[in-house]
């Protein structure tokens, strides 16, 4: 299958993780990064940033496939804004999976999801548009995850655990099996999570 353009959205250090996974997939030509105006020219992983925000109708134009390559570290209002801001253009997002995770038959993943090397998704697990995946997490069976939310290096999630939109778990955290957590929550790295919680709950243990 002929590999399809794509143009990477944001030019920061998460941008080189994810320009492994779309390389080793071999699904997409990548044409280059947008990022700040005061980063274009410069080079990420081998790829020159060939513009900013202001160039998404131009490109769109030609490419019809986009990759939010912003990470998510706290706050993901960013990552939504940019990624709702380039469908508006046109673009569409599609999803990511690294050759070296683990993803059930049986599990969803939406639309711009990314999922990164030796991460495992068991069967029954539900996982919404724009999430972030990252390297080594457990989703357990029937786990259910919304809407741009970031699950970092080595989190557990257990499992019918379900973890609200644009929230996000630190690296090693781990959520005991059933646990509800609310949108934009914040777990803190290495926090074992065994009660729910509310909207907007920052729990570091």
């Amino acid at each position: 299958m002929m590999s399809q353009k794509v143009v990477l959205l944001g030019a920061g250090g998460h941008a080189k993780s994810c320009i492994d996974i779309i390389e080793q997939t071999g699904l997409f030509e990548i044409v280059g990064l947008l990022g700040k105006v005061n980063e274009i020219g410069i080079e990420i992983s081998g790829y020159k940033v060939i513009g900013s925000d202001s160039d998404l109708p131009r490109l769109n134009k030609e490419i019809k496939y986009a990759i939010n390559c912003i990470g998510g570290i706290g706050s993901q209002q960013l990552r939504k804004k940019i990624t709702d801001n380039a469908k508006l253009v046109g673009f569409e997002f599609p999803k990511l999976v690294s050759p070296h995770a683990l993803v059930s038959r049986n599990a969803y993943i939406g639309e711009g999801t990314m999922v990164f090397h030796g991460a495992i998704i068991n069967s029954g697990a539900y996982i919404a548009e724009g999430c972030i995946i990252n390297t080594n997490a457990l989703i357990e069976h029937d786990v259910k995850i919304e809407r741009f939310t970031h699950i970092s290096t080595r989190v557990t999630i257990n499992g019918n655990a379900s973890i609200g939109a644009s929230s996000f778990l630190g690296s090693g955290s781990i959520i005991k099996e059933g646990i509800c957590i609310g949108e934009e929550c914040l777990v803190g790295m290495g926090t074992i999570v065994r009660k729910d919680l509310s909207n907007g709950t920052k729990y570091v243990g």
